[in-house]
């Protein structure tokens, strides 16, 4: 039972693991400007015209569709507006843009079409006088990457009909003396941040990181029925059949090279399908068909597992591998053999393999992730081979086949069960059925749980289970393991800040899709100023110091940092009671009051109107730190002086809170002087 508690703590490091699997890229004192916007007339007729509106993305970067996303809160959709001079000419229909899949956003719970690298829009008008007024075109967009998004702006484009030119910028804006007053009031005086600088830090490898999950898999896989007692069978049959020891030995590692080769050609196709299109596999992620169907599988495989019945291969195709090994010899009849294990396993190896498949399809890691991860599990399966072909001696110590391997599949069935919602769930996100709401879904891992303890305590019995038999004391142990799993679940059905279970980040539904009302004007029910000002004079009130939050409600990595790391009991308490929490929302579209609206300089020396509440604290970044991406998080006292290096998109909380933590001590510090 030793091999089931080894299994289990795989098991649970895979989940572990799944849910810390991203880089620190913290992107400091940095003004991004990764868009760039053209534009052109082309005459069709002598009346009609069109206007051609083409954006340029850096690699990584996204911009919206014109669509707009039927949630509250969703990225901000892409609009062209046009001046009112019905003299000079008419609108013919909409804005067009090209068609693109949708792709779905677990984080805002809906499908959302964006685009990249380069998106043309037009607009098509009947020019009435094209000596008349000119054409003035403007759009209003936001743009983001996987770990950041921009405040959004307006291109304002000039456009002559008479003989096609076009301007672009807010050529007719000036900067008044006033206009600079109230951009030098943004100014917050801020001392101390010559004192930091940002160093980039290189984050993780995925692919090492997927890797390592095929490896685990690969592992577990071993503890099957159908593979582990073939590793005794075989590497005797090299041993012993061979004319020497040292050929022998040659032939066993072949066999594990050919098992790796094998499962890494499983995985070409896969990379067929990225080459004739790369969003292809991202997309088969966000069919609903796809994961409705993936559901059907693993409960079909689950239930296997449990030994209501056998899924195997075809016996023909085992059968001819096996002929064909025997018959041609050498290097090929090795390759034959590998591929006969690799068949003949299939019922057990098959559904892990499943959930590996799904992992990759349901990430941006596509056809290469997916390769990468069967090498682990290929190398997994064949080390054994080539480790006990070199020391034969280490077979004396396997363990025998008996009653503990039926248990690890039966073990294995209620992860496939578990896993099985898990794409049900994806696929009720995107249609938005209201099936499995974070709770339920909660709900049913908690009674899968259960149900293992029942299995392993000998209260619950499958169809392949020998005689009941004294529970040993391994097997209890698991139960304890899984048992204590339940209890750390529970939470999870709570409408209270232990909602969030840290080492599930990622599986269950987002904590917003909840059958409780989520509902609040902060963050996570936390209290927060939306105004610098009103901000910094409860801090001096309170003498604590502040942590400003540049936010965006359209910023996807703003959500995952307040639902992953915020959420996290140390780092919520410690914002709710150490620090005085500033958001400001720089996507806020409420016109500011005409007094406070003003015209600025950029850094790139183009003019921006502020108008708008976002356009404020946009600026307000800007001015103060040199920094236009969200999020993006500082830390100051009351009098306005550092505490720390600022940071933006940081998921590791634990990382996170030791930054808080240490802002705080510094506070404390500063303030005994």
């Amino acid at each position: 039972m030793r091999y089931l508690a080894s299994l289990f703590l795989l098991v649970f490091s895979f989940t572990t693991a799944n849910a810390q699997f991203f880089d620190d890229n913290d992107q400091n004192y940095q003004f991004s400007n990764p868009i760039s916007w053209e534009a052109e007339v082309e005459q069709e007729n002598d009346s009609i015209y069109n206007l051609i509106f083409t954006a340029k993305l850096e690699e990584g970067w996204h911009l919206y569709s014109q669509q707009e996303a039927d949630i509250d809160i969703a990225p901000i959709p892409t609009k062209f507006t046009y001046n009112n001079t019905p003299e000079t000419y008419e609108l013919i229909g909409e804005t067009e843009e090209p068609e693109a899949e949708p792709y779905y956003d677990e984080v805002f719970g809906a499908d959302i079409i964006y685009f990249e690298d380069e998106v043309v829009f037009t607009q098509k008008i009947k020019v009435i006088n094209p000596e008349g007024p000119e054409v003035v075109a403007e759009v209003y967009f936001s743009v983001c990457d996987d770990e950041q998004c921009l405040p959004p702006e307006t291109e304002r484009f000039t456009i002559s009909l008479q003989d096609k030119q076009v301007t672009a910028g807010f050529t007719d804006l000036e900067i008044s003396d006033r206009d600079q007053e109230l951009a030098d009031a943004l100014d917050m005086n801020l001392k101390g941040m010559e004192a930091y600088h940002t160093e980039e830090e290189d984050g993780g490898s995925n692919f090492t990181n997927i890797f390592l999950l095929g490896f685990l898999g690969g592992l577990i896989a071993l503890l099957t029925p159908c593979v582990f007692p073939m590793i005794p069978l075989t590497v005797s049959f090299f041993t012993k059949g061979a004319k020497n020891r040292k050929r022998g030995t040659i032939n066993a590692i072949s066999y594990g090279f050919f098992i790796v080769l094998i499962y890494l050609l499983l995985s070409l196709p896969f990379h067929l399908l990225d080459s004739v299109n790369p969003e292809l596999l991202n997309n088969i992620s966000t069919n609903v068909t796809l994961n409705v169907l993936f559901f059907v599988i693993f409960i079909i495989f689950a239930f296997s597992f449990f030994g209501y019945y056998e899924i195997t291969l075809p016996s023909s195709w085992s059968s001819k591998m096996d002929d064909k090994a025997s018959s041609v010899g050498g290097f090929i009849g090795i390759f034959f053999m590998a591929l006969t294990l690799a068949l003949v396993s299939f019922s057990c190896t098959g559904p892990i393999l499943g959930s590996l498949l799904g992992g990759s399809l349901t990430s941006d890691g596509g056809a290469m992730q997916l390769s990468v991860g069967m090498g682990g599990f290929g190398l997994a399966l064949a080390l054994p081979f080539a480790l006990f072909a070199l020391f034969p001696n280490w077979l004396n110590s396997l363990p025998k086949s008996g009653g503990w391997l039926n248990t690890v599949k039966v073990v294995l069935g209620f992860i496939e069960l578990g896993l099985a919602f898990k794409f049900l769930s994806n696929a009720d996100l995107v249609q938005h059925w209201g099936l499995l709401k974070r709770e339920i879904f909660i709900g049913i891992w908690i009674l899968a749980g259960l149900g293992l303890v029942a299995y392993l305590f000998g209260l619950l019995r499958f169809p392949h289970d020998g005689p009941k038999q004294r529970i040993s004391k391994g097997r209890f142990g698991v139960g304890v393991l899984v048992l204590l799993f339940v209890i750390y679940l529970i939470p999870g059905l709570t409408n209270t800040s232990h909602a969030n279970l840290k080492l599930l980040s990622g599986f269950p539904p987002p904590l917003f899709y909840s059958v409780y009302d989520k509902g609040t004007e902060a963050p996570l029910g936390l209290e927060a100023y939306k105004d610098w000002d009103k901000g910094l004079e409860a801090a001096k009130r309170e003498n604590k110091p502040i942590m400003i939050d540049f936010t965006g409600w359209a910023c996807v990595n703003c959500r995952k940092m307040e639902e992953q790391v915020w959420s996290e009991p140390e780092v919520f308490e410690t914002i709710r009671d150490d620090y005085i929490l500033i958001s400001l929302y720089v996507d806020d579209r409420k016109d500011l009051e005409e007094e406070e609206q003003f015209n600025y300089i950029r850094p790139n020396g183009s003019i921006k109107p502020i108008k708008t509440i976002g356009d404020k604290w946009a600026t307000f970044q800007t001015i103060n730190f040199r920094n236009n991406s969200q999020p993006f998080y500082v830390l100051v006292d009351p009098e306005v002086n550092m505490l720390h290096e600022p940071v933006g998109y940081m998921p590791d909380a634990d990382k996170y809170y030791k930054w808080l933590q240490e802002g705080l001590e510094k506070f404390k510090e500063t303030s005994k002087n």
